[in-house]
């Protein structure tokens, strides 16, 4: 088990937290869900965690076979952490978790990129009646982050600039982004105030934030 801290009870719910049920495990694997991070990195994204209790999440998180810790090929030969297989299948359930906390209180907190990036994925509703299929490349400060929507599907959304033509670049925050995203009036105003841009494509790029409300 990721900790010795156990519920002791047989359902697969409580045998799920024995995992990842301690304070920072999710918001690590949130951090992980687009692409691998070094421990600077995780430590930038969730900054009030502290580097000792990150360090303890990510040693359990790895005996519980959700996080592994590689090193990468010269020249970087830096150690990231990224998901195992295991790991991504929490995907559904940290959107899930997103949703659900959208529809309740809204926090005036600051958010990471990815944080801001998984709400968009969260609240994203696909728009099969009207379709349409474009790549973003989205731009939060010196953070960059590929989503493609195709046939009115969100299929990707990863780190790292697109690999081929992008339609829409997207400028912006990750504090501005989490407040415009699910809250249609919100887009306009931040537009209005510099603090969010749209280059290429403005009707794709405004579509999608339309198929993102709460």
């Amino acid at each position: 088990m990721a900790t010795t801290r156990r519920y002791g009870d047989g359902c697969a719910i409580a045998t799920a937290l024995d995992q990842v049920g301690e304070r920072w495990a999710l918001l690590v694997v949130r951090e992980l869900l687009l692409g691998a991070k070094r421990f600077t990195d995780l430590q930038e994204g969730l900054p009030n965690a502290g580097p000792k209790i990150l360090a303890q999440r990510l040693r359990e998180l790895d005996a519980a076979g959700i996080v592994v810790r590689r090193t990468l090929p010269p020249p970087a030969a830096s150690q990231v952490y990224e998901l195992t297989e295991r790991g991504a299948q929490l995907e559904d359930v940290v959107v899930a978790l997103g949703r659900w906390g959208a529809g309740g209180t809204e926090s005036e907190d600051p958010v990471s990129a990815d944080s801001a990036m998984i709400r968009l994925r969260s609240l994203f509703v696909p728009q099969s009646l009207q379709p349409w299929t474009a790549t973003y490349e989205m731009r939060l400060g010196r953070h960059r982050f590929t989503v493609q929507v195709t046939d009115g599907e969100l299929v990707e959304m990863s780190r790292g600039e697109p690999r081929a033509r992008v339609d829409v670049v997207i400028e912006s925050d990750a504090d501005t982004l989490a407040r415009v995203v699910g809250d249609g009036p919100a887009l306009p105003k931040a537009i209005k105030d510099g603090r969010l841009t749209i280059s290429g494509d403005n009707v794709a790029g405004k579509r999608l934030f339309r198929a993102a409300q709460s």
